[in-house]
């Protein structure tokens, strides 16, 4: 039997939705009976790829930076900021295989492996159109209006706040196999998932509220700070809701993994929006995409976040 260990991008809906998506492919086009570990990953201060994490016969990263590991046999991966060293860059190049997918330009990493798996494995993605659909809508910020994007209506987005808040860890690996051959409307109806929605949509109610006290725009910037509560998993289009004229958002939040400075830019006003959030995000030893990026610090180093926040708020709004 073999043993695969499939590392993807926790708490993010992107993330699970790409690592549901790999598992099905895995096991209909490569080995049926293949027996899966799943590691949910986060980007934090220090280095994430921990020696012995890659236990498998075969190990997939999706969703997340590049391991130079000589273990790793397969990587999925959207991101601007995909390396966490030139040097990693210069590895791939050089050791790059036929199970290893690096596009930039895809809006999600669920696309593009339904993309790769149709049309280099033979993999039939029909049965999964609707997680492929909001794979892309909801990494890609691509919702009509921003009423749409914090509403909470739709199985997904309802799933997508679990996945994303919920206080309890461990959610996205064990919905995983469910996501791969369920649709949504069944997953969220799953114990694990409906127990917590309910509170997490109030939570959410609350976090509008709490945004629209705490959001300085200026100058087609906002800026807020929420690292006294806890609201990192925060729906991070409520800003352009309440402030539909700025184009750039900054925030700092905090969990008990990391402080976390989040740079965003306003979907439906993009005019203006000409600065790279991830090469800006990089300097401080974050990144992203483009349009969306974050920089992790240790949970001890909150203070130097709100200082590095302040810098890039200042440096947007100048640019404005």
């Amino acid at each position: 039997m073999t043993r695969v260990r499939l590392c993807f991008h926790d708490r993010c809906f992107d993330g699970t939705a790409s690592a549901a998506l790999f598992y099905r492919m895995y096991r209909e086009r490569f080995d049926a009976k293949a027996e899966f570990g799943f590691t949910g990953m986060t980007h934090k201060a220090k280095q994430p790829w921990e020696g012995g994490i890659f236990d498998g016969d075969e190990n997939a990263i999706v969703d997340f930076k590049y391991s130079n590991s000589p273990k790793l046999t397969w990587w999925f991966d959207h991101h601007q900021s995909a390396f966490l060293t030139p040097q990693d860059a210069e590895y791939f190049r050089a050791h790059r295989t036929d199970h290893m997918f690096y596009e930039p330009d895809y809006k999600s990493c669920t696309k593009l492996i339904a993309t790769v798996g149709a049309e280099k494995f033979g993999f039939d993605t029909k049965p999964l159109a609707e997680l492929i659909h909001w794979g892309d809508i909801i990494d890609g910020a691509q919702y009509p209006t921003p009423e749409s994007a914090v509403e909470i209506s739709e199985p997904a987005t309802k799933l997508a706040l679990v996945i994303e808040a919920a206080p309890e860890d461990g959610i996205p690996a064990r919905i995983i196999p469910e996501l791969a051959y369920k649709p949504l409307a069944q997953v969220i109806e799953l114990p694990l998932v409906a127990k917590h929605l309910g509170p997490l949509l109030e939570r959410h109610r609350r976090s509008i509220e709490i945004l629209r006290e705490r959001c300085e725009a200026r100058d087609g910037v906002i800026f807020f700070d929420v690292s006294d509560l806890d609201l990192e998993g925060y729906n991070k289009f409520i800003p352009y809701l309440l402030h539909r004229e700025c184009v750039y958002s900054v925030s700092v939040s905090s969990s008990k993994v990391r402080a976390k400075v989040s740079l965003g830019t306003n979907p439906w006003n993009q005019a203006t929006a000409d600065a790279n959030l991830a090469s800006l995000a990089e300097k401080y030893g974050g990144g992203g995409h483009p349009r969306v990026a974050a920089i992790s610090f240790e949970p001890s180093d909150l203070e130097r976040a709100r200082e590095v926040a302040r810098e890039l708020t200042a440096f947007l709004r100048k640019k404005q």
